[in-house]
């Protein structure tokens, strides 16, 4: 028979840590029915009826995110026959909050207390037999990172899921409040289970608006909500909420010993320096800097020559080519496989090993926890400029993809705060985006180590600039979110843990490469080897290229970009391949410039592109297509999100129009300095600085009228 377990747990308790333990290879990821919150579902390794769901992270089931309400609708609705619940024991107090809520649910739980190894290390002491008794479940100890523990906390959740039964929680408030509870749950009907009526009857007396969506029949409760309010002078949620943690302090006092001694954690001492007041953002620069240098300029550049050079440039090219000579292949179809897929697809993935360098970097840092306080650090920045250090989490996962960090948003209570961050968040270089910074790096500015890490500050300085500019408009005015976020004790993280998240992401970007940016070279190629040539359509020879449908195509749109400095027309084809995804500008240059006849020295592989532009131009093309509107797939996401098609083009729109002006800027101050002439562009990027210097430093405004026509312009 087919059991289904669901891990619960607060954020950063080590929940998906146990859940690759436990699953390995036997998980996918999908979508939750009707919401884009992203859901991890596995098979227990040696348990081919045994499906481990993982439930987002999340702090109470009194449901304020849309994560929280996928995870308590999941549990009340589809009811798994048992919850591996997974509970930090560094932070016991705070996690069983969570877990008095799960309890009250009726389904059969295993607390499985993990990060036992550092309680031990801290010199305290949990009494676990004092625990199961008080808390009504069995209670097992673990150490997800180490492994230690899980198989036994998975073979026990599965026993009692066997058992189909029902649990009967044991916990109960103040005399008065539980006899409150009893009148409610005696008003429930039919529809709500025995073993629910106790959680149902909680929340009505909560005011939980969302809960009666899941009742076919709401009961009045008015009257039991008056009484408890006017017995204890407070609100009924403010009184629950006492009654769960003086039900909780009764339990760490018996089942909790501390270690006096023990003032200050590892983890305290290193956040007197890495979270200190004037030395966390230098401290943050330096990290990213090496990050980037060690991914682009050093041990990834050595990697990815090696595979320009040698496995897209020697081997495979000539080893394909003879083969095509060998079986008399036609010239039209070689030159779409060796001059299109190969050189296209090849540019691309020839970037790979530095990715996979950055991927590592990213995991390892996420891991161990430092990445946490990143966010903690840039709350203390965001919140000046009107966004909550929450819009940075969606941020950090989108320096792999877009896509998941615009889904991440969903965690942003305030509307206001959310629709901002969605708007913001793809100005952080994504992983699709490392190659366009490491060709325009490596080919017109010699390695310089500069560059990537300038990247990743020109993305945080957008978004920085953006909020403050977006939060003197009425459509994104008032105070951000507050922010709440555990953090994490430093750890050392595992191997295979690391090497999976960098696997996960490189095989995704991998897979792009193999289907989008495939078919992508494929028009590409098409389009740059057909034309008109006096008067009859065909296949152009190599000198013909300015005559191809492409670049008819190409300078239609490349004046657009002449202020920018790229005014050719394969740079704009390359720009607007982008948007496909952001690969393409790489594969398209492959094409373009002639990727297959490689040399054998690196350097000179991009020469011909390295000769079409100055620095101020590459440097203005680079950011460009940092800012710019995402590939199809994240804009895809954010019509998802936004669920408005006004406030999708409204996004889309600021993208492009904010990443236009920054690159003109750049090329029109930056040409002056490298003795180009003053002229009319010069003149108008001063106005655009002026400008944007003014919407930074002007002070807020009311204006009803535009409140008004707003409200009108944006309503669904």
């Amino acid at each position: 028979m087919a059991i289904k377990i669901a891990l619960a747990g607060n954020p950063n308790c080590g929940k998906t840590t146990l859940f690759n333990a436990l699953t390995g290879s036997n998980q996918f990821v999908g979508n939750w029915p009707g919401v884009t919150v992203e859901k991890k579902e596995g098979k227990l390794k040696g348990h081919k009826d045994v499906t481990i769901m993982d439930l987002p992270g999340i702090y109470s089931l009194s449901p304020y995110t849309l994560e929280e309400v996928v995870a308590r609708n999941y549990l009340i609705n589809e009811r798994p026959d048992a919850i591996l619940n997974i509970v930090d024991g560094t932070n016991i107090e705070r996690n069983l909050y969570l877990s008095t809520q799960i309890m009250e649910l009726g389904i059969p739980v295993i607390m499985a207390v993990n990060m036992m190894d550092i309680v031990e290390k801290n010199g305290d002491k949990i009494h676990i037999d004092k625990l199961a008794k008080k808390l009504g479940c069995e209670v097992v100890t673990i150490s997800a990172l180490k492994g230690t523990g899980i198989k036994e906390a998975a073979d026990k959740a599965v026993q009692i899921a066997q058992k189909k039964g029902a649990a009967v929680p044991v916990h109960e408030f103040d005399k008065d409040v539980e006899a409150v509870i009893r009148t409610v749950e005696s008003k429930l009907g039919s529809d709500i289970v025995n073993e629910q009526k106790r959680f149902f009857a909680i929340k009505l007396l909560e005011k939980d608006d969302k809960i009666t969506e899941q009742m076919k029949s709401v009961p009045d409760v008015s009257a039991e909500i008056k009484q408890l309010e006017d017995k204890f002078d407070d609100d009924t949620e403010s009184i629950i909420t006492n009654e769960r943690y003086v039900y909780i302090s009764s339990i760490i006092g018996d089942c909790v010993t501390k270690n006096k001694k023990n003032a200050m954690t590892t983890s305290d001492k290193i956040d007197r320096i890495v979270t200190n007041r004037w030395l966390a953002l230098p401290i943050f620069a330096v990290v990213m800097w090496v990050v980037y240098y060690v991914s682009v300029t050093t041990v990834g550049t050595f990697v990815t020559d090696w595979t320009n050079d040698v496995l897209f440039g020697e081997i495979i090219p000539p080893a394909i080519e003879n083969l095509l000579n060998a079986i008399h292949c036609a010239d039209w179809l070689q030159g779409l496989i060796l001059d299109g897929i190969v050189a296209g697809v090849g540019a691309v993935l020839g970037f790979v090993p530095q990715m996979l360098v950055l991927f590592l970097f990213l995991a390892f840092l996420e891991s161990c926890g430092y990445m946490a306080r990143v966010a903690f650090i840039m709350d203390r920045i965001f919140r000046k400029f009107g966004l909550s250090g929450k819009s940075f989490i969606p941020m950090l996962i989108g320096s792999g993809c877009g896509v998941p960090g615009i889904m991440a948003s969903r965690t942003i209570e305030n509307d206001r705060d959310r629709k901002m961050t969605i708007m913001t968040t793809t100005f952080v270089p994504c992983g699709a985006k490392l190659p366009i910074i490491a060709l325009i790096a490596g080919a017109l500015f010699n390695g310089a180590s500069w560059v990537a890490p300038s990247a990743y500050f020109v993305g945080i300085a957008a978004i920085i600039c953006s909020g403050i500019i977006l939060k003197k408009t009425k459509l994104f005015a008032g105070d951000p979110a507050p922010f709440v976020m555990e953090l994490p004790a430093y750890h050392w993280p595992t191997v295979s843990n690391v090497l999976r998240s960098m696997w996960e992401r490189g095989w995704s970007f991998i897979k792009k490469a193999g289907t989008i940016i495939l078919m992508s070279t494929i028009v590409l190629w098409f389009l740059m080897n057909f034309g008109w040539v006096d008067g009859s359509f065909g296949m152009l020879e190599a000198e013909q290229l300015n005559d191809s449908i492409l670049a008819s195509i190409g300078s239609v749109i490349a004046p657009l970009f002449a202020p920018l400095g790229w005014g050719d027309w394969k740079m704009a084809v390359a720009a607007v391949s982008g948007l496909i995804a952001k690969e393409n500008v790489v594969g398209t240059f492959g094409i373009l410039f002639g990727f297959g006849e490689v040399a054998e020295d690196g350097a000179e592989i991009w020469g011909q592109l390295a000769g079409s532009l100055s620095t101020v131009a590459a440097y203005s093309f680079l950011v460009f297509n940092l800012l710019c509107a995402p590939c199809f797939a994240a804009m895809g996401a954010i019509k998802r999100e936004m669920n408005n098609t006004k406030w999708f083009f409204t996004a889309i729109g600021y993208q492009t129009l904010l990443a236009y002006v920054v690159s003109l800027c750049i090329y029109q101050i930056g040409n002056l300095f490298i003795g180009g002439g003053f002229g009319i562009g010069t003149v108008v990027a001063v106005l655009l600085i002026i400008g944007f210097v003014y919407l930074l430093v002007r002070p807020y405004k009311e204006s009803a009228t535009l409140s008004v026509s707003t409200n009108k312009m944006f309503s669904k």
